[in-house]
């Protein structure tokens, strides 16, 4: 899925890096990427994304400006990995509901630490892989065995992450996942996001009612939505748009806690709701997806320039 159009880059060791440094951010480790051509910052710890810009540009994700980097705790903003269950363990579907041994939501991968594979680098894009060993130190909170290997691509047309699922047990593996992308607005209210016109989604607000989509997506008040769709989408604020290209996707997430909900969040002020917005690519509700032993699944999305 990716968008260069220049050779691969260069597998490096840590000694041979250009771009790339470790770098710790409250208590925790992350990879800090200067490009000439573009910054991003990635924490081991959920494999998190944390923010990403051309040279030159605002930050192409939502951080929320009270979140804690601490072990353990899940951050706030940027793009977290939930995997191997998106949402409320109660609300997905039996097969993946009956693996998961506790009420957490989002699963265990966003406050996990992930390894480092491998930072691949060139003069026009950095390409740095992470990997979560799903094994029986997960046991605690969920039944299965999987490998899960995150891919993030950054060049000066944008960012791409691709999540690789494999499974690793004997039996079918049934899991949801979502990449619950965050992204800055100056004011919500002036804000749609395009390509989701004609689509069903369940409204998670009103008792998961099946409702259709009519034209752009408005923000009114709290939001929380799984579309049945995994088009491309377009989001449209004052100040920039974005376009979202999934692969590997049946179901896109919109979400906006509104005022009420703010104020109840942890590492969220209670006004930040008018300023970001998630557009999550992801395998939900009824699009989660079961692999044999052996299979994999790759859910992945770029994230560019609106056209």
């Amino acid at each position: 899925m990716s968008e260069s159009s220049n050779r691969p880059p260069i597998s490096l060791s840590p000694g041979q890096w250009s771009f790339t440094r470790w770098k710790t951010i409250g208590q925790l480790e992350a990879l800090e990427v200067h490009h000439p051509l573009f910054q991003a910052t990635i924490v081991l710890q959920g494999a998190h994304l944390a923010g990403f810009a051309p040279q030159g540009e605002a930050d192409w994700l939502w951080m929320s400006p009270n979140t804690r980097f601490e072990p353990g705790r899940a951050i706030r903003g940027g793009i977290p990995v939930c995997w191997p269950w998106f949402g409320n363990p109660g609300k997905n579907a039996p097969e993946v509901r009956k693996r998961i041994h506790t009420e957490s939501a989002h699963g265990f991968a966003r406050t996990a630490l992930w390894k480092l594979e491998d930072v691949r680098e060139s003069a026009h894009e950095v390409e740095i892989s992470l990997s979560l060993d799903a094994n029986e130190d997960f046991n605690a909170v969920w039944t299965g065995h999987a490998l899960a290997l995150i891919t993030f691509s950054f060049s000066v047309r944008g960012c791409q992450l691709a999540l690789t699922t494999t499974n690793l047990g004997n039996d079918p593996l049934a899991f949801s996942q979502a990449l619950h992308s965050y992204f800055p607005t100056s004011d919500i209210t002036r804000t749609r996001v395009l390509g989701l016109g004609g689509s069903q989604y369940i409204d998670t607000l009103n008792n998961w009612e099946y409702r259709n989509q009519e034209g752009p997506v408005y923000f009114e008040g709290e939001t929380d939505r799984i579309y049945e769709s995994g088009e491309p989408v377009t989001i449209v604020t004052p100040r920039a748009g974005r376009k979202l290209s999934a692969v590997g996707s049946d179901s896109t997430v919109v979400w906006n806690p509104g005022p009420a909900k703010a104020a109840r969040l942890s590492d969220f002020p209670a006004t930040a709701w008018q300023s970001m917005l998630c557009v999550e690519t992801a395998n939900a509700g009824g699009d989660y997806r079961v692999l044999n032993r052996g299979q994999s699944h790759t859910l992945g999305v770029f994230i560019g320039r609106k056209a």
